[in-house]
């Protein structure tokens, strides 16, 4: 019986021959056991629990790379006035993806019902999710500390 490779870092994606495919959730990892899209299953082993992005990936022993690739996932395409309805979106500290047109987030039936009512066009679609880092969090939005106690 063949032992599942340890993987213990991150690094780039150059030179991969197969995909791990993660949605947004599944991206924010420190252990776990992993199948790529080809079938090799591997545990990560991080010292700390990292977001994982597209051109990242892992090295196996025996050489593999496996690249990270966010896997489709539901999501809902906000149109309208951007910058109002980012800043609503932001206020829930929900991630977010930003493009020229149009704002993309993870489905959510009461922030589609909030966003309509701000005037927003909401589609809901199904694609791979990259939303911007926090500026706090380095790639997530994982709260934030404005440096004085709330007490």
């Amino acid at each position: 019986m063949t032992q599942t490779p340890r993987i213990t870092a991150i690094g780039s994606a150059s030179g991969a021959t197969d995909t791990v495919s993660l949605d947004y959730d599944a991206r924010f990892v420190r252990r776990k056991r992993l199948v790529s899209d080809a079938g090799i299953a591997f545990v990560l082993d991080l010292a700390e629990t990292v977001s994982l992005d597209e051109g990242q990936g892992v090295r196996l022993p025996d050489g593999t790379c496996i690249a990270v690739r966010a896997a489709p996932e539901p999501l809902m395409r906000v149109e309208g006035d951007l910058v109002r309805l980012a800043w609503h979106i932001g206020n829930r500290h929900t991630p977010c993806q930003i493009a020229g047109d149009h704002l993309l987030i993870r489905e959510d039936h009461v922030l589609a019902r909030m966003l309509r009512g701000l005037g927003a066009e909401v589609t809901h679609l199904t694609a791979p999710f990259r939303p911007e880092g926090g500026a706090y969090g380095h790639g997530r939005t994982m709260g934030h500390d404005h440096g004085h106690s709330h007490g």
